[in-house]
């Protein structure tokens, strides 16, 4: 072997390759770890500017900025992300690096609409379920008051949204709305109606029983004025009204 001059340029070869190389992953980390790449700046900013109503720099400090670790090179953006993202109100963030010392950390926030059950969480317009401070929550916006099984926030807004747009024919707007670990839908208007709809296959009954209720509610509204307390829609050719003056029942006309 030894005599063998091709191999041995060929073994000299990937020694120097290897020496070569650890001495090069040498200088590369003696590099990486100078005090100048060492985190000094990490700059927070909303997605539009002053978009953020609720995340502060003491939030940041107490809940973000323990779980970050490295310098400019060697941290970790999704550890950072999501230590960001466990931050109170944040919905979302975005991390990239600015050279040489420095961070750029973009949130967007929760913009709350409602509580969701009664354990105190928020719901955002965009459907998601989160915990924050209920006051701040208000001080933003009359909330509505949602409830339903685990799971079906996304499926409770869009028909918030659906009645939302069903009663503005009356002027009325949802400001509580359940739906039962059942499957029922009930909510309660901003006149203090509650609305028993019950159990529906599909939207298109949902949207025909609220229709049914939307047809005699002029007639209602005129002879018992605001004393309408709850109107049960689970009939299939009527309903049942309850008021200050007593208990109803209206058999559709309708065919």
């Amino acid at each position: 072997m030894w005599q063998d001059v091709k191999t041995l340029n060929t073994a000299a070869n990937v020694l120097f390759g290897i020496v070569l190389l650890s001495l090069t992953m040498s200088f590369v980390w003696w590099v990486i770890q100078r005090p100048m790449f060492t985190l000094k700046v990490i700059q927070v900013e909303g997605v539009e500017k002053n978009s953020l109503r609720h995340v502060n720099v003491l939030t940041i400090r107490d809940s973000a900025l323990p779980k970050i670790r490295g310098n400019f090179f060697t941290t970790n953006l999704d550890v950072v992300r999501s230590a960001f993202e466990s931050v109170s109100w944040v919905h979302r963030a975005s991390v990239q690096r600015a050279w040489p010392n420095k961070l750029i950390v973009t949130l967007e926030e929760h913009q709350a609409l409602g509580t969701w059950g009664e354990d105190g969480r928020l719901i955002s317009v965009k459907g998601d379920v989160f915990t924050a401070n209920l006051a701040e929550a208000e001080e933003d916006a009359d909330l509505i008051a949602f409830s339903g099984p685990e799971g079906s926030e996304k499926e409770v807004l869009a028909r918030f949204l659906d009645f939302k747009e069903w009663f503005s024919k009356i002027s009325l707007v949802p400001e509580e709305l359940n739906y039962s670990s059942r499957y029922a839908w009930s909510l309660k208007l901003n006149n203090g109606m509650k609305v028993e709809l019950g159990r529906v296959q599909d939207e298109t009954t949902l949207k025909k029983r609220v229709g049914q209720l939307l047809l005699v509610y002029p007639q209602l509204l005129a002879s018992l004025q605001d004393s309408i307390e709850s109107v049960d829609m689970r009939y299939p050719n009527g309903l049942a009204l309850k008021s200050s003056h007593g208990d109803f029942g209206l058999k559709s006309k309708r065919k």
